[in-house]
């Protein structure tokens, strides 16, 4: 377990950022491909994205070595939303960056030879790393990364709004669940190390991720200890919103919702149509109660839900309007 240590100047220097990169986000999707289970949320992109690579994935592989820890993408390439930057971060990561990063990565036999050029900065061997990166996040990440970023842009708006209703304590609350307990002031989180970690009035990055679904981890800036590390939380993502979040590009009538409403509004609409509460909603879709009342205020503003109070519950359903929209080859759309 990792105990990190907040005081109050912590607190206030805590802050939640959009991504953890596109180079780390291509690193875990990787991951995420060679899991045995992605889950239901994954089904439907695993299917378009398998067959898309082959050898030039290797490399990438071969940083991912089966027992211990791995290596520290965001550290090497940053947090940048372009792959182009990244790689050119990756490139011109410094020889003490690369020594810190591999010295404890216990790579496979056949790969420490390899590995021993990186380390030394052989500029060859970073460049098929390179290759690499850009190849898989061409096949697993790009094709959905728009949608990728809207969807951890809605994240990063309810987490915002957690911070705003209640303050640094009440978002770090937001997060606990199966391996993130809030013990003020301590937030533990689970690893199958030890150790504690104290912030020393840097503050902490909440960042959400996409293709990171075991657990939480905590990201260091190794060569810049004045600087915040950063705390990489996956977004719970369930069955219906995974397959609208990878469900193609074509004209269909959803696609065209998407396009004219957005696809978190889409979705709410559609999850709506037979009628649902903002708890439902928010279970069904992944996203907060919080982030469902401003988009179903936005909605019935327009004229495409309804809202009535049932005893305690607040009940959604989809008006005339909406259900027109909704139609398969609707004339509004």
């Amino acid at each position: 377990m990792k105990r990190i240590h907040f005081t109050a100047q912590d607190l206030m220097r805590t802050r939640v950022a959009a991504t953890i990169g596109a180079a780390a986000e291509t690193l875990d999707s990787v991951k995420l491909l060679r899991a045995p289970d992605a889950g239901l949320a994954f089904r439907r992109w695993q299917v378009s994205v398998r067959g898309g690579l082959d050898e030039r994935m290797r490399p990438l592989t071969a940083l991912l070595p089966p027992l211990g820890p791995e290596v520290d993408v965001w550290s090497l390439a940053g947090d940048s939303p372009c792959i182009e930057e990244a790689v050119d971060r990756l490139l011109g990561a410094p020889r003490e960056l690369l020594r810190v990063e591999f010295e404890h990565i216990r790579f496979r036999p056949a790969h420490r030879s390899w590995a021993r050029n990186l380390v030394d900065g052989d500029r060859e061997t970073w460049l098929q790393v390179a290759a690499a990166l850009r190849a898989c996040h061409g096949v697993t990440v790009a094709p959905h990364w728009d949608r990728v970023r809207a969807h951890l842009a809605d994240v990063r708006v309810a987490l915002v709004n957690a911070m705003a209703e209640g303050g640094v304590e009440h978002l770090l609350k937001t997060l606990c669940g199966p391996t993130l307990r809030w013990r003020p002031p301590v937030l533990e989180l689970d690893h199958p190390h030890e150790a504690d970690v104290h912030l020393d009035g840097r503050g902490l990055v909440i960042a959400p991720t996409m293709f990171s679904t075991r657990r939480a981890e905590l990201l260091h800036p190794v060569l810049d200890p004045a600087r915040a590390p950063v705390l990489a939380v996956p977004t719970d993502l369930d069955a219906v919103a995974g397959s609208a979040l990878w469900g193609g590009g074509d004209t269909s009538t959803g696609q065209a919702l998407e396009e004219l409403l957005g696809r978190t509004r889409a979705a709410i609409l559609e999850a709506a149509a037979d009628g649902r509460g903002t708890t439902d909603l928010a279970r069904r879709l992944g996203i907060s109660p919080a982030t469902v009342s401003h988009h179903t205020a936005v909605l019935r503003n327009a004229g495409l839900l309804a809202t009535r109070r049932e005893g305690k519950a607040v009940l959604h359903t989809v008006t005339p309007l909406g259900t027109a929209l909704l139609e398969p080859g609707s004339r509004l759309l």
